[in-house]
């Protein structure tokens, strides 16, 4: 018998499309040996969900189910009736799975207790950021935070599995549903980015490592609110037209954050008027996104101290959010630091 040796084919109708991100989450696996692969499962059950919010998604001009679901959630937001489905997807999805104990959702007043007395995580998660571009078929996304519970398994769950600071973090990311769908996560060790095949349905190992560049010359906040700033901030803004920085802004959270990860910028949504604590929830907003830009060398505060050393006080606490380029932020931060100190010195 005759054989002869494989050789990859290297024409053009033989290109690679890379590593599946279940091949990946097993390579990655032995990252954790705390856990016996609960952890990599809950990141399939997550991108299960994902898929089929991104086919609910992909079809809601077709099927009617874009515009409002008449009611409000717990923040007094307008609900869009694919902020519903996103959120029985993921909570169904994340129940079957049984590595998860307790949801913290952003569509939900209180915590879902899943009763699962063998899970050994919390997930906090937004299930579709930006819902309210839905009809005008701008990009949403999903946000999600995953964190060890610190209550022995099999007990019930308690106040500290849930009111945990973001620096607990085991795993965080989201999904963006535009253009392309793109998965964006990290587990502590860099962050990387999948991209949908929905050909194949499977995501595929796109971005490899992703370092966010330390500067860059995007500036992303609602200039519609510029009358309700504080000082620093209008001072920091000021100074990004003075340099001829690039304005973009989408209102779609992931969006903008997505853009300036790979581009370099700075994304604010600072405190205002009507919003003192700022209007960005903290556990499954920010601190997300928090573990994602650190994890890809950029920065995250709140104008006054690291996003993720805040201790939650409240399940849908609300925080002002400086996020992206590490130079950036850090300019942002002394600007108010300066503008504060001004004021103090004012009053006295």
């Amino acid at each position: 018998m005759k054989t002869s040796p494989y050789q990859p084919d290297q024409s053009n109708l033989a290109y690679s499309v890379g590593v599946t991100l279940d091949r990946f989450i097993k390579l990655k696996q032995s990252d954790f040996p705390f856990a016996s692969g609960e952890l990599s499962q809950l990141l399939r059950d997550i991108a299960l969900a994902a898929k089929i919010v991104n086919r609910e998604t992909n079809r809601a001009g077709l099927s009617n189910i874009g515009g409002a679901f008449g009611q409000t959630n717990i923040q007094g937001e307008e609900q869009q009736k694919l902020d519903v489905i996103a959120n029985i997807r993921f909570t169904r999805a994340l129940s079957k799975g049984g590595e998860v104990c307790a949801i913290i959702s952003e569509e939900e007043d209180e915590v879902i207790d899943l009763q699962n007395k063998s899970g050994k995580y919390v997930v906090a998660i937004d299930p579709l950021d930006g819902s309210s571009n839905i009809d005008v078929n701008i990009s949403i996304g999903t946000i999600f935070s995953i964190y060890r519970r610190k209550t022995p398994i099999g007990s019930p769950i308690t106040t500290a599995d849930i009111m945990q600071p973001g620096n607990q973090q085991v795993a965080a990311g989201y999904v963006l549903y535009g253009s392309s769908t793109m998965l964006v996560y990290t587990t502590g060790f860099g962050t990387n980015g999948f991209t949908y095949e929905a050909s194949l349905g499977e995501f595929f190992l796109s971005h490899s490592n992703i370092q966010a560049p330390e500067s860059g010359m995007i500036y992303s906040i609602n200039e519609g609110l510029e009358l309700e700033w504080q000082p620093g901030i209008s001072s920091y803004v000021r100074g990004c037209k003075e340099r001829k920085f690039q304005a973009r802004y989408i209102g779609s959270l992931v969006a903008d954050f997505h853009r300036n990860l790979l581009k370099g910028g700075i994304y604010l949504y600072p405190a205002t008027q009507k919003n003192p604590n700022g209007k960005l929830r903290l556990l499954y907003e920010a601190n997300a996104l928090a573990f994602i830009i650190e994890q890809a060398g950029g920065r995250a505060s709140d104008g006054q101290r690291r996003i993720l050393d805040i201790q939650p006080e409240s399940l849908h606490q609300r925080t002002p959010l400086l996020i992206g380029s590490a130079q950036l932020v850090e300019e942002a931060e002394q600007v108010i630091r300066v503008s504060e100190s001004e004021i103090t010195g004012i009053s006295h």
